[in-house]
């Protein structure tokens, strides 16, 4: 997934879909930050996938 940060992703989880710049993904957390939201933080335990936004 390290090969994703600085790029557009798309972060899903079982609820939402997340649309951002990769900024850091760790064990805990992922950040995201969105034009619209700002900073986003999700925990890596809900994460169903991340892709290269298209």
């Amino acid at each position: 997934m390290t090969e994703l940060i600085g790029r557009m992703v798309e972060v899903g989880t079982g609820e939402m879909l997340y649309t951002g710049k990769l900024i850091e993904i760790n064990d805990n957390e992922v950040y995201l930050e969105s034009e619209g939201a700002g900073w986003i933080v999700i925990p890596t335990d809900k994460i169903a996938y991340i892709r290269e936004a298209e």
